[in-house]
């Protein structure tokens, strides 16, 4: 089944990316190469997300379904177990320095002093309502001594630790468990969607170099900037794919689902590289002319929202300090990432080196050719991360599927006992106890 180790010890893992245009479910493992395997995916629309939170329970319950369904018929595999993506507007990160004072008798750093300092971060203070979903370590500083990446082994009496820590919203990740449940699936994880589409379409090179991250989704558009192989900074901007198809709607005045299929087939994201003016004809409303459109126009259109997004994208950049240091410059990825002469469009709006991610790179076999797009960048990540975490294995004396204590979350070995998604799922079991909402 989904997520467990069958008798060749060969995990399986299901990725669902909730976005705010559609819920998607990739089944995947890895090969004795280390690539994954596609063996099978879902699609289903998503009307019940928007800006990457829920606001319709039902309809984003039954487009999981959908999508699940679907993955279970291509791969063959009974999904019971799901490594859930979580982004939105309500998403946002902070830098914290943490210090402790060694105890242990020889001052010889241990995995339970990192531990320690880890744990610590999860008992800072936040916004009410909001709760720690990552704590990203960037460096340490033993006694005097910085710039450390592994501290273990090391001697030293005071062990500092700057971390990246990354907040959500415990009511929208709360939504996004309760839909999950709904559709008859257990979450092993919430992570952050823009580290797993980084997991997907960056290489360990461009991570080490320098590099940003932009993941362009129909609600959203997520920001991770890397270097050094850390994660050095990360932001959501409340805009994506669909301002992009309402701003069509509104100035070629059509229909918001001939809007969407202008965008798909004939958008432009820079209107100066269009070598000829086309007319594109729209069918009208019921006993109205067909509308005619000039692809200029759109591609105008257009570009002056990616414009809008793309500004917004390099004052986050700006901000975190990394402008100067992006070596492999920026990786665009999502949805977004399909329009026509993306790449030229960033490049034209940061001044910065621009390449398209695929997440082909890390897929070796299966259904490689349906799932290699921009789109499918953060469900491929999902099942990477899920793979590298294992959260999940059957239990020797019952025979069911039990959850492993996970240290720091989904990147990191060892630290805190009560990760975010057993906060979430505390939270979860003591509401449905409270109004015996139960689900069966």
């Amino acid at each position: 089944m989904a997520n467990e180790k069958n008798s060749n010890s060969e995990q399986i893992v299901v990725g669902l990316d909730i976005g705010t245009t559609k819920i998607c479910a990739i089944v995947g493992k890895r090969n004795e190469f280390g690539k994954i395997n596609i063996l099978g995916f879902g699609k289903a629309m998503s009307d019940g997300v928007q800006r990457g939170v829920v606001n319709n329970i039902e309809k984003t319950v039954n487009a999981i379904r959908t999508a699940v369904e679907e993955a279970e018929k291509h791969s063959g595999i009974k999904v019971e177990v799901v490594h859930v993506g979580i982004a939105g507007e309500h998403v946002r990160s902070m830098q914290h320095k943490g210090i402790i004072t060694l105890n242990n008798p020889d001052f010889e750093i241990t995995h339970e002093d990192v531990a320690r300092l880890h744990e610590d971060m999860f008992k800072i203070a936040t916004q009410p309502g909001t709760e720690i979903i990552h704590v990203l370590p960037q460096e340490y500083t033993v006694d005097n001594q910085t710039s450390i990446i592994d501290p273990i082994g090391m001697s030293g009496v005071r062990l500092e630790g700057n971390f990246h820590i990354v907040t959500g919203q415990m009511t929208a990740a709360n939504n996004i468990y309760k839909c999950v449940r709904r559709a008859g699936l257990e979450v092993a994880e919430l992570i952050l969607e823009p580290l797993a589409s980084s997991a997907a379409v960056l290489t360990q090179e461009e991570k080490e170099a320098g590099v940003c991250l932009v993941d362009i989704g129909g609600g959203t558009t997520d920001i991770a900037v890397f270097e050094n192989n850390i994660i050095r900074h990360t932001a959501v901007i409340p805009f994506g794919g669909n301002i992009v198809t309402e701003d069509i709607k509104q100035g070629c005045k059509v229909m918001k689902k001939h809007a969407e299929l202008l965008k798909i087939q004939y958008g432009s994201a820079l209107a100066e590289a269009l070598n000829e003016d086309v007319i594109i004809s729209i069918p009208g409303p019921r006993d109205r002319p067909a509308k005619e459109i000039h692809k200029s126009m759109l591609a105008r259109i257009i570009q002056s929202r990616m414009e809008e997004i793309l500004e917004f994208v390099l004052a986050e950049i700006k901000n975190s300090g990394y402008e100067d240091k992006l070596v492999a410059g920026i990786v665009v990825t999502g949805g977004g990432a399909q329009l026509q002469h993306m790449k030229q469009c960033v490049e034209y709006v940061t001044g910065i080196d621009t390449r398209i991610g695929l997440p082909g790179e890390h897929l070796a076999s299966g259904l490689v050719d349906e799932v290699n797009f921009p789109m499918f960048a953060t469900g491929t990540g999902l099942v990477i991360m899920g793979l590298e975490s294992g959260e999940y294995e059957i239990a020797p004396a019952t025979g069911k599927r039990e959850l492993q204590q996970q240290a720091f979350g989904s990147n990191s070995k060892g630290g805190p006992k009560i990760s975010f998604i057993h906060k979430v799922k505390n939270w979860f079991e003591s509401t449905l106890t409270s109004t015996g909402d139960f689900i069966e």
